[in-house]
Parts: structure tokens; sequence; C-alpha cells
């Protein structure tokens, strides 16, 4: 099975495992999750995650975080540029998400980051996801 939007798979899978209440999910490894996890580790919508390889396979096993109300860090993950619309904006015209309590991933020239990040360092690129 080969994904198309292999970025939309993770988003879909931990938007899923969050309304079953899951602890883990696993998903394909790939450099681009790898980044995207870590950027969800750093800002605190995850409470860990870690690369492993089974079966001959790289797989990204992600722990989800929720506070003492069992209530979920992630409320919201959506995917922005899609394969058949790529969205991709200017260092100036980096949008806010929810008046900046959420965040947006970009890849930029120097890599995946967000978008306060990018702002930042002057830089523009393509916006994969908005999470809140």
């Amino acid at each position: 099975m080969s994904l198309t939007d292999p970025v939309a798979d993770l988003l879909a899978r931990i938007r899923n495992s969050i309304r079953a209440r899951h602890q883990k999910l696993d998903v394909p490894a790939s450099k681009l999750k790898l980044e995207i996890t870590r950027i969800l580790k750093e800002e605190g919508y995850i409470a860990n995650f870690k690369a492993t390889e089974e079966e001959g396979r790289r797989v990204l096993r992600i722990y989800l975080k929720y506070g003492q109300d069992n209530n979920a860090a992630i409320s919201n993950l959506q995917r922005i540029s899609r394969p058949g619309c790529r969205v991709y904006v200017g260092r100036n015209d980096i949008p806010r998400v929810l008046g900046g309590l959420g965040i947006n991933i970009l890849t930029t020239p120097r890599g995946v980051m967000t978008g306060r990040q990018a702002r930042k360092q002057g830089l523009g690129g393509e916006i994969l996801c908005e999470v809140w």
C-alpha cells in the first residue's frame, strides 16, 4: 500500500488514537514524521516518542499526553498543505493559530520548525499542519 500523503496519515492516526483514549500509537517512520513529532514533543503536545525498528521496518512510537481531567493535550490537528493543493507563505504571512494558542508546523529551507521559530528567523515555507 502506498500512501500519497504520509503527513495526513500521521495526523489522522494521532487524532484517532486520542479519540480512542490510547496511551501510545505506532506509525511508519520517516524523517519528516520524526521532525513533526519532535516539534509536538518540544511544544508539549505529546508526552514522548521514539524511533524503533520492528521486523525490518522503521516505526515511530508516539506516547500521547493527557491532563489530570483526562483531556488530551491536543484538541485538534489540521492538515493545511496537501499534495493536491500546496500552501506556501512568505516570512511576513505566517498565520497565528487561535491567536497564538496553537502552533503551525512549517517546512523551511532550514528544516522543519514552528511558525513562531520561522517568524523569528525570518523564513517562509510550506505550512504542513496546525495543532491546538
